[in-house]
Parts: C-alpha cells; sequence; structure tokens
C-alpha cells in the first residue's frame, strides 16, 4: 500500500482499511505472543530452580577485555543506537504528521506524550520479564516490537499512529536498561564503569545522529512514514547481531544453569568462582528469585537507594523534557529574537560536549556515587543560575551562554550515569527489574515535564527553575547518605556492601 501511493507523494490518509490489511494487522500480535512464548528459556527447569534459597558463587574480576567482549560492546552500542533513534524520530515525523492528518501542533503533541508513557511502561515490564527469563530474551522481544511497529507508517489515521506510537515506545523503554544490567553483568570490574558510562554516550549520539541522517536522506524522497517504517530493517539488524549477544552467567547460575554460565565465560577469559567458605560462614551473597520480591524495592533493603534514584531520575525528566524544551521560548520572552536563541543554544551544546569525557574520567577514577551526586548537584546549581537571572532580571548573553551549557553538561552527566549505576547495585534477580524502575522514574518525570508544559507551568522560567530545584537537592542529599562506591568493585561484592550497611 505504501509503494502504490508513490504517485500521490505517498499521501496515506483517508486510505481504507481492506481486509489484507486487517488481517496482517491482527497476524502481528499473534506473532508477537507466539515469540514471547518461544523466548522463555526453558521453563520447566527454571521453575525447578526457583526453589534454591542462596546462590554461592564469584565470577572472576581480574581478567582482561579479551574481542568477545569488544564484539559485544560494538553490538550493544548498535542496539542502543537502534534504542535512541526511535523515540529521536518523533521530532522529525511530526511536522509530516501535522500537514498530512490536518491537525493542529498541540493535537500532535500527544505523539510525544504516548511515546513516552509507552517508554516508562516498557521499562517496567521488560526489566521484570529480563530478570524472570533472561538479558538476551528481552533484547530479542524489544527487537521483534520495533518490527512490529513499523507498520504504523502505513497507517491511515493519527490515532492509530498515537497506539503504534505507545508499542514502539515500549519497546524502546524496555531495550535500554536491559543493554545495561547485560553490559554490568559482562564487562571485568576494572573496566566497568567507564565502558557503561562511555557506550551510554556514544549509542545516544549515533542514535540522535542516525534520526537526523535518515530524516535528511530519506524523508524528501518517501514522505515522513519511511522514519516509521525503518523499524523493519533497524529492528532484524539487533537480531541478526543476536549471535554474538550471550546470556548474561549471573542470570544463568542463578538459575542453576551452571554447564551453560561455565561455557559463556570460557569465551570471556573468566571463570565461575564457588564461594564455599562465604557459604559457610552465611556471607550476605546475591539471594535466589525466590526471595527477590517487588517489597524490597519500596521497603527493605534497596528502599533508601531505589528513592534517591527515582527521585534524581524523575528530577531529570522534568529538566530535559520540561525546563530545557521551554527553554528556548522563555529566552524570547527575555528579549531574543528566535535566530539568536537557537544559536546560543547550538553554541551551549557544542561546548557541552566534552562534558561526556569528564563524566567518565570521574565515575572511573574518582568515585561514581560521588560523581552522579556531584553532577545532580551542578544540575542544581545550574537550574538555580536561571532563577537568579529571571528574579534580577539579567539578560546579558555571557551569563545565559554559561547557565545553558553548565545545564546541558551537568543535566547529560546525570542520566549518562543513572543506569549505569543502577545496573550494578542490584543483586541479580532484580537487576533488570531495578534497572528498569529507574529508567521508567526518568520517563515519568518527562510525562510530568510534557504535562507541565501544556498546562503553562513552566512559562514563567524563574519560578519552574525553583521548583525544579527542589527534588534535585533531595534526591543528592539522599544519595550522598546512602549510596555505595562500585568503582572497580565485583558487583557480588557491592551487594554485601549495601546489605551490611542496612543491617548495621
Amino acid at each position: 500500500m505504501f509503494i502504490m501511493s508513490s504517485h500521490m507523494g505517498y499521501q496515506m490518509a483517508g486510505m481504507p482499511m481492506d481486509s489484507t490489511m486487517l488481517t496482517g494487522m491482527f497476524m502481528i500480535p499473534t506473532g508477537l505472543i507466539m515469540a514471547i512464548y518461544g523466548l522463555m528459556p526453558r521453563l520447566d527447569q527454571l521453575r525447578g530452580n526457583l526453589q534454591y534459597e542462596t546462590v554461592q558463587f564469584h565470577i572472576q574480576e581480574g581478567t582482561v577485555l579479551n574481542l568477545e567482549h569488544w564484539k559485544l560492546a560494538v553490538v550493544l552500542i548498535v542496539a542502543l543506537a537502534v534504542d535512541v533513534m526511535k523515540p529521536a524520530t518523533l521530532g522529525f515525523v511530526m511536522p509530516g504528521m501535522v500537514k498530512e492528518y490536518e491537525i493542529t501542533r498541540q493535537t500532535a503533541g500527544y505523539l510525544a506524550l504516548f511515546a513516552l508513557t509507552g517508554t516508562m511502561v516498557g521499562s517496567l515490564i521488560w526489566g521484570r520479564f529480563a530478570d524472570s527469563f533472561g538479558r538476551r530474551a528481552a533484547i530479542l522481544l524489544s527487537a521483534l516490537m520495533f518490527i512490529a511497529t513499523a507498520i504504523c507508517g502505513a497507517m491511515p489515521t493519527f490515532n492509530w499512529n498515537l497506539g503504534m506510537c505507545f508499542l514502539m515506545g515500549a519497546a524502546a523503554g524496555g531495550l535500554l536498561p536491559i543493554t545495561f544490567t547485560l553490559m554490568a553483568e559482562m564487562i571485568p570490574a576494572a573496566h566497568r564503569g567507564w565502558l557503561l558510562v562511555g557506550l551510554g554516550g556514544l549509542g545516544t549520539a549515533a542514535g540522535y545522529f542516525l534520526a537526523a541522517g535518515s530524516a535528511t536522506l530519506l524523508e524528501p524522497l518517501f514522505s515522513w512514514r519511511i522514519l516509521w517504517l525503518l523499524g523493519l530493517p533497524t529492528g532484524a539488524i539487533i537480531i541478526i547481531l543476536d549471535r554474538f549477544i550471550p546470556e548474561s552467567p549471573r542470570f544463568l547460575v542463578n538459575m542453576g544453569l551452571n554447564a551453560e554460565a561455565r561455557a559463556v565465560m570460557a569465551k570471556y577469559s573468566a571463570v565461575i568462582i564457588e564461594d564455599i567458605t562465604a557459604m559457610k560462614a552465611g556471607s550476605p551473597k546475591e539471594l535466589a528469585p525466590q526471595s527477590g520480591k517487588l517489597k524490597k524495592f519500596a521497603r527493605g533493603t534497596y528502599a533508601p537507594l531505589t528513592c534517591g534514584l527515582c527521585m534524581a531520575g524523575i528530577a531529570w525528566g522534568l529538566v530535559n523534557f520540561g525546563f530545557l524544551l521551554w527553554l528556548p521560548s522563555n529566552l524570547r520572552d527575555m528579549g531574543m529574537n528566535g535566530g539568536a536563541a537557537s544559536g546560543l543554544l547550538a553554541r551551549s551544546a557544542v561546548i557541552a560536549l566534552p562534558g561526556i569525557a569528564l563524566v567518565i574520567w570521574l565515575y572511573h577514577r574518582w568515585s561514581s556515587i560521588k560523581a552522579l551526586v556531584l553532577f545532580i548537584g551542578l544540575t542544581a546549581l545550574s537550574i538555580l543560575l536561571f532563577f537568579v537571572m529571571s528574579v534580577t532580571h539579567i539578560h546579558s548573553t555571557p551569563a545565559i551562554v554559561v547557565a545553558t551549557a553548565s545545564l546541558l553538561i551537568s543535566a547529560s552527566g546525570v542520566i549518562a550515569m543513572l543506569i549505569p549505576y543502577s545496573a550494578e547495585i542490584y543483586p541479580i534477580h532484580l537487576r533488570g527489574t531495578g534497572s528498569g524502575i529507574i529508567a521508567a522514574s526518568s520517563k515519568f518525570g518527562g510525562i510530568l515535564g510534557a504535562l507541565g508544559g501544556v498546562l503553562g507551568l513552566f512559562n514563567n522560567m524563574g519560578a519552574s527553575a525553583a521548583f525544579i530545584s527542589i527534588p534535585l537537592v533531595i534526591s543528592a542529599m539522599m544519595l550522598l547518605n546512602c549510596g555505595v562506591d562500585t568503582r572497580g568493585r565485583c558487583l557480588e561484592d557491592i551487594h554485601d556492601d549495601i546489605v551490611r550497611r542496612q543491617s548495621s
């Protein structure tokens, strides 16, 4: 149908949905349900192993990075780039949608709201799925959903796009935390921190580059719809590269699949060490799924850390999808013309680019938790600079450049560290779920930011800056009090440290 509409400039609005298309749309969710069942590895064996109360082991952390590690890193960068590309495409498809469907920009804004809601839901569901059935299985399912949601490139009405955009967001929201979870469990402790943060930065930059490049090259030829249809080849690329994605050996050991875990680790020059001494001493090692109930996130061992990280995620979402989104409009209200405001933001973004290198260095060489708290504090300070300028009516260009560049550097640093840190602190059976909850909190903050923009809460720069600084300061204080340093430490030792802190 898309090809047949070429003589109309690929305009498909209002075209009837014939029986062939309806049948295909029914087969897509049916196929996804069958794929979910097929991805569940060894259900009977996994259920049988859930009866174990404790799993005592360590994975040798003193190994060097070999070719297999670098292959995995490259493949996961591709997966992250594809993941970031999906929501980044929203900004490029909306103008074409507005024109073809003849809707207002305000109506088109619901597309971003549905996408953000989908990413929040996906982060929660995929995290639990990864802890129950494996990290690799969750990544594969996300890729299949990318392929399935490509059909929204042929939707004849805007409402159908809203539904598909929600599903696309669910797939994208689930892939991000699971990718970091798998990387955290595969990379030796000495290299884990800088690789996690560095891969996040590279994957994000590559995703935005792919979205912008595709829009520049393909949209003039095939209309905005081609950007949705790219979900098919990009999802297929992840599935093709699946042969280079192993299942996490920590997940396999926790499920009682020791032989399979040893086979994976042999490729990565590492071995599994059964900690008999710790078992006899009753040391608080990683717990098996039976004791890993979700209540641990609300109350218990991980509650303080989870609350602090969720607060930071919500605050970051308010900054990124609220304050920064409306900053150009507020700058115009301060007396700048549109071109000057856009140029100023572009210069500030260029100045902020080296900040990622600083984030990687601090996270790897100084302290993971102190670096995260530092950048949360810098974000609050940058926001308060705008508050001061609003109250004192200081509108000098140098002051605005300093405040904007500082905000972009600090906010980028927060999100670059937030999910990697979450993937390091939770135990095996809760790592995917925990990372998903923290990722979902940043999306929830984005939803609040989008709604606040619709309600006009960001029209007053000073008031909105003062409001957003509150959760930033609270989260920094909470994490400074209960956070643990993960730099260069074995994941099992990090878990032990958290348990001892909460029990003392």
